[in-house]
């Protein structure tokens, strides 16, 4: 197996092949720019299907009678289920391919969508809303965390994969921009409203991959699993250094990000009566700083690794810091310009360690690696929420000091674990 490190330390030194690249860069990107606006489409729909019930959960928690503890709940097993079969998937497109993965798992999605709404609707019945969530985390194991793997096989060009991973990233940061706003102005409508919208976001989601998305064809040839499961493992022997701590920093950005809109939703409606959809552009606020500095970022970091490290690592610390500053104060006003400043940390990191991740990583493992990955993304998302929920009980600047000291050692993380050389010249 040749050397992942290899991938990892070559900077492409060849200035005739550079060049080159360069020239075609533009104009291979321009001819995939219609497959590229329909993979983006997917973090977005994914994001819109999980992020938009987050302004909803005070109205569910009236109208099914239950407790802000259960009410995460609604978010968490949707990604508990996805953390599990992620892997499950990433093996499987290895194999079979990337869209015969991508598109049965968002059907999967949409049918997990309209039980969901089924149940609020006419059931009241909050299991079978959990069982409908449960659906929907299959579908979402097998859609955006497909979309990296999917990104890296379609381009040859470093900068090209770095610069659409920073597009699919923010299309994914977006969507949770568009995701409390949306919520909240459908949910003014029917409080289930939500639900019944993530069948058809699904399904033009579907339709794009189908007719707008060449997969790219395969070079080689199937390998029995135990050899691919021997690669998998000289991978994490060779390079678990980076990986492992790109993993944890993914997982801890998320826990963070899903930590602050669960508490920020309770907190605009409980303490200073910001309701619907006011209170979904309130919450749009960081998400949408977040969103800016992510396609900012993407852009920049081109395939310089050295860069990389340090936007994630300066971008972590400024979150961190910024939710440490919140001890000081609680005033609407500071609490909202702390949390833009996280959120725009928090997006200079996430395209970075996409594109660490994904251009680090033989394409024959790209899959497998890049899903577990989305995994611990993954687990972050489910322990946000219930941590928070159980933490407002207490003072709130408990909630303060585990995220920031959680973002802190994340970019302690990102400033020891993660070595790129610097590039050749």
């Amino acid at each position: 197996m040749e050397h992942i490190e290899q991938l990892w330390n070559n900077p492409r030194t060849a200035k005739k092949k550079q060049s080159k690249a360069g020239q075609n860069r533009s104009s291979e990107i321009s001819s995939k720019k219609w497959a590229i606006l329909s993979i983006s489409s997917i973090p977005l729909v994914m994001t819109l299907g999980n992020s938009m019930l987050i302004p909803v959960l005070p109205a569910l928690e009236k109208e099914l009678s239950i407790s802000s503890f259960q009410s995460s709940l609604i978010i968490t097993v949707y990604s508990i289920v996805a953390i599990i079969l992620i892997p499950v998937a990433g093996y499987l497109s290895d194999h079979i391919g990337r869209k015969k993965v991508i598109i049965p798992s968002l059907i999967i999605a949409a049918l997990g969508g309209l039980l969901s709404g089924w149940a609020s609707w006419k059931l009241d019945a909050y299991w079978l809303v959990l069982v409908g969530r449960a659906l929907q985390g299959v579908g979402a194991a097998g859609a955006f965390p497909i979309v990296l793997p999917l990104v890296g096989d379609m381009f040859k060009n470093e900068d090209d994969v770095s610069t659409c991973l920073g597009i699919i990233e923010t299309s994914n940061t977006f969507g949770k921009v568009l995701s409390p706003i949306f919520g909240a102005i459908l949910a003014g409508f029917i409080w289930f409203l939500p639900f019944f919208s993530i069948p058809v976001f699904c399904l033009i989601s579907v339709l794009m991959m189908v007719f707008l998305v060449k997969s790219p064809q395969k070079k080689q040839k199937t390998i029995p699993f135990r050899d691919f499961f021997m690669n998998v493992k000289n991978t994490f022997a060779e390079s678990g250094r980076w990986l492992y701590a790109i993993f944890f920093i993914g997982g801890i950005l998320m826990l963070v990000l899903f930590g602050i809109l669960f508490y920020l939703s309770e907190v605009f409606e409980k303490e200073y009566g910001i309701k619907d959809l006011k209170k979904g552009f309130f919450l749009a606020l960081p998400l949408g700083a977040l969103c800016l500095s992510s396609f900012i970022g993407g852009k920049v970091i081109k395939k310089n690794k050295v860069l990389m490290k340090w936007l994630t690592f300066g971008g972590i610390l400024a979150a961190g810091l910024s939710i440490a500053a919140l001890w000081i104060s609680i005033k609407l006003w500071f609490m909202i310009c702390m949390f833009l400043i996280a959120g725009i940390g928090i997006g200079l990191g996430l395209p970075s360690l996409d594109a660490l991740i994904t251009e680090g990583v033989e394409k024959k493992e790209r899959g497998t690696i890049t899903s577990l990955y989305s995994s611990m993304r993954f687990i972050g998302v489910a322990a946000g929420p219930p941590i928070i929920a159980l933490l407002m009980k207490f003072p709130n600047h408990w909630i303060f000091i585990l995220m920031s000291s959680l973002s802190i050692l994340a970019a302690i993380v990102a400033l020891f674990a993660i070595k790129p050389p610097p590039e050749k010249k």
